[in-house]
């Protein structure tokens, strides 16, 4: 598989600089899911916001504090999203800290109805993992704002990824978590994650002009709405080779997936198989296929 980024190389547990008042700290979790591994981001002079502390790693937790200077403290956690690689170090932080964790929710919060109804069913998600453990001592509603001294965020509730995702403004420079990512499109399992709240999220960020993306995994994204719009087209592609295999005969996800995504490695195609799902569930809400028998994740769709 050719690397994304070849450039992007940061030392795990490393304080790098990105911008005044803001750096960057890699955690030591690289993966297929995680690229380099997870961003933790340290904004502000004196009065800390941590953003994405990461996994549940003591060594990535002494790193974060290591990255603490002189005349700073941590007076802020804040969570783009519940899954295992960005939240389960919140909790051990905070004890160590003092400071509130903050996100829009736990890991469940802000599912659809349709989502809702598929976990109720036994739907279970795939991908990095959901911390089922997150509980933020202060919940974070779209449009909120979290400021300190030298700093402000804007809350912005971004479902798709999950359903609980946050992206934090600041500024013309946004906190994207996983919703964008420069190195790979973002993966959309269900029931945690939703195509169509995915690009809705997409197209409502289209209407800021952002100047860069400080993402969950790689490297800051500094064209935008090129990103953007990548990843629209790359979803609606993905959509019309769905429908024209569906239209050869009726298939399932797995069988789309191993149809569609003919260069992914054999270890990213269960990966592959839940996008499709959430292709799938998407198309079915708009009338477009339908599944033969209960909506699931085996079930065989036609197209209408």
């Amino acid at each position: 598989m050719i690397d994304p980024q070849p450039e992007f190389r940061p030392v795990a547990g490393l304080a790098d600089p990105l911008a005044p008042g803001l750096r960057r700290v890699l955690a030591p979790n690289p993966s297929p899911m995680t690229y380099r591994g997870t961003n933790t981001y340290l904004l502000g002079e004196s009065e800390l916001a941590v953003i994405d502390p990461g996994p549940d790693d003591p060594a990535h937790l002494a790193a974060i504090l290591r990255a603490v200077l002189p005349g700073q403290r941590i007076t802020h956690i804040l969570v783009t999203h519940a899954h295992l690689d960005h939240s389960p170090l919140a909790a051990p932080l905070a004890r160590e800290t003092g400071a509130p964790v903050l996100g829009f929710g736990p890991a469940t919060a802000g599912r659809s109805a349709i989502m809702s109804r598929l976990a109720d069913q036994g739907l279970m998600g795939g991908g990095e993992g959901v911390d089922l453990a997150f509980a933020p001592d202060i919940l974070l509603a779209d449009g909120d704002q979290v400021s300190g001294p030298d700093w402000t965020l804007r809350a912005l509730h971004t479902p798709g990824h999950m359903a609980n995702h946050l992206c934090f403004a600041w500024g013309d420079v946004l906190f994207s978590g996983d919703l964008i990512m420069g190195w790979a499109s973002s993966l959309v399992s269900p029931p945690d994650g939703d195509l169509t709240a995915f690009m809705a999220s997409l197209r409502r960020l289209q209407t800021d002009r952002w100047r860069q993306f400080h993402a969950g995994h790689g490297a800051p994204v500094t064209d935008p709405m090129a990103r953007i719009e990548a990843l629209l087209a790359h979803r609606l592609g993905r959509e019309a080779a769905i429908l024209q295999a569906l239209g050869d005969a009726p298939a399932t996800a797995a069988e789309l997936a191993a149809r569609i995504y003919t260069d992914t490695p054999a270890a990213l195609l269960p990966a592959a198989e839940r996008n499709v799902l959430s292709h799938l569930v998407d198309m079915t809400q708009k009338d477009w296929i339908t599944p033969e028998e209960a909506l699931s994740a085996t079930a065989r769709f036609r197209r209408l």
